[in-house]
């Protein structure tokens, strides 16, 4: 979840996210997605994200990236920023996302 986040810096703004309507998006592989998910996240794995853009672009929602790893996270994260979705956040492993989300 990055440095600060494993200390709560930046927790803030992903629950502030969350209360706002945020979408979820899962970028792990489908058959780990089916295994276990948060509810409502969309699965769009780490390869589809560039053929997604439009339909990412389009929910003009805060976008929360979760995955098993922070690599993919953080792939997945540059790659939106680059093509002007900026409204992103690294929400770490997935488990932990689902975690603080049930905490809200």
């Amino acid at each position: 979840m990055g440095f600060f986040s494993l200390f709560g810096i930046g927790n803030g703004k992903i629950k502030d996210a969350i209360r706002h309507g945020a979408t979820i998006i899962d970028v792990r592989p489908a058959g780990e997605y089916d295994q276990g998910k948060i509810r409502k996240s969309l699965n769009i794995p780490i390869d589809r994200i560039e053929i997604n853009l439009d339909r990412i672009r389009n929910m003009r929602k805060p976008i929360i990236v979760c995955s098993n790893s922070e690599s993919e996270s953080e792939q997945a994260i540059s790659l939106l920023k680059e093509n002007g979705i900026h409204r992103t956040y690294n929400g770490g492993n997935w488990a932990r996302l689902l975690k603080m989300i049930r905490s809200l």
